[in-house]
């Protein structure tokens, strides 16, 4: 089974499967103050606006990135 992780900006889910990740390094150029490899968690969605996730997860090479609207407010 594929390994899912979860992180929310409230309005948004980042979904990552680092399994597919092939760490091309495109979302920590994109969107530093939300890719943090040395931290935990290493995402940190809330601090971005949706537009700006959605059009950073568009660019991520391997799909290990998508995101869902989040529907459980």
């Amino acid at each position: 089974m594929m390994e899912i992780h979860k992180y929310s900006n409230g309005d948004l889910n980042v979904i990552w499967q680092p399994q597919k990740c092939i760490h091309a390094g495109v979302c920590v150029k994109m969107l530093p103050n939300v890719y943090n490899p040395k931290s935990r968690p290493w995402i940190k969605a809330e601090n971005a606006s949706s537009d700006e996730l959605k059009n950073q997860i568009r660019q991520c090479p391997s799909g290990a990135l998508t995101f869902e609207l989040n529907t459980e407010k």
